[in-house]
C-alpha cells in the first residue's frame, strides 16, 4: 500500500459520519423492521448486503426477501444526524434515544414489522431469575 493510499485510509477511518434509523419496508405487505446505527449509510449497505448473500439474522426477514425478492423492499432513512461535535455527549445515548423515539411511534412488532419488542428492566430482571431457576 502506497503512502496516498494509507493517507486516504486514515482520513476515511477519522470521518465523522452521519448516524441514524432506517427502516426496511416490505411492499407486499407493509412490514417494516427498524434499525439504527452510528454509521447510517455503512449499516444501509451491510444490511442490504446480509439479505442478499441470504444470511440475514433475522429469519423472518430473509425468508420473505427469499419469497418476494429484492424489488419488493425499500430502504427507507427515517431520521438521521451529524455527529455531535461536543465530544462530551454520548453518540450511542444519543442513538438509542432516537431508536426507541421510533419504535414507540410505529410499533413494528408482531403482524406490523419484523422487530422483536426490547424488555424493559423488570421484564429483563424477570427472565435472568427464570433463567436461574432453569425455566427457560
Amino acid at each position: 500500500m502506497n503512502k496516498e493510499d494509507k493517507r486516504l485510509k486514515q482520513e476515511y477511518k477519522q470521518t465523522q459520519r452521519a448516524m441514524g434509523v432506517f427502516l426496511i419496508r416490505n411492499m407486499v405487505t407493509d412490514k417494516i423492521f427498524l434499525v439504527a446505527g452510528l454509521d447510517l449509510e455503512g449499516i444501509v449497505n451491510r444490511h442490504k448486503f446480509q439479505l442478499t448473500i441470504g444470511k440475514y439474522p433475522n429469519l423472518e426477514l430473509q425468508a420473505d426477501w427469499n419469497i418476494l425478492g429484492s424489488t419488493n423492499f425499500a430502504f427507507e432513512i427515517l431520521d438521521q444526524m451529524e455527529p455531535p461535535r461536543d465530544p462530551k455527549l454520548d453518540r450511542g445515548e444519543e442513538l438509542a434515544f432516537m431508536e426507541t423515539m421510533w419504535l414507540e411511534k410505529l410499533k413494528p412488532f408482531g403482524d406490523r414489522g419484523y422487530n422483536e419488542r426490547k424488555l424493559n428492566r423488570e421484564e429483563k430482571l424477570h427472565r435472568i431469575a427464570a433463567n436461574r431457576r432453569g425455566e427457560f
